[in-house]
């Protein structure tokens, strides 16, 4: 029972964090005023995060094999 508690937490934490992303991250690409080259920078990055959200994600939530 503890364990559903966990991932649980988990799980609210990561929609959390993909949620700040989005908002701090994609905002300044979508919305700023800067160069097309800073916003590509920004882009890179913000993905990259994604990416290692996503992993963090994959390895919190995975089945263990019996």
């Amino acid at each position: 029972m503890e364990a559903i508690a966990i991932k649980i937490l988990y799980g609210v934490i990561l929609v959390i964090a993909f949620l700040l992303i989005t908002m701090f991250g994609l905002g300044p690409v979508l919305f700023a005023d800067g160069s097309f080259t800073e916003r590509m920078v920004t882009l890179g990055v913000v993905i990259l995060i994604y990416l290692a959200l996503a992993t963090l994600t994959y390895f919190v939530f995975r089945r263990k094999g019996k």
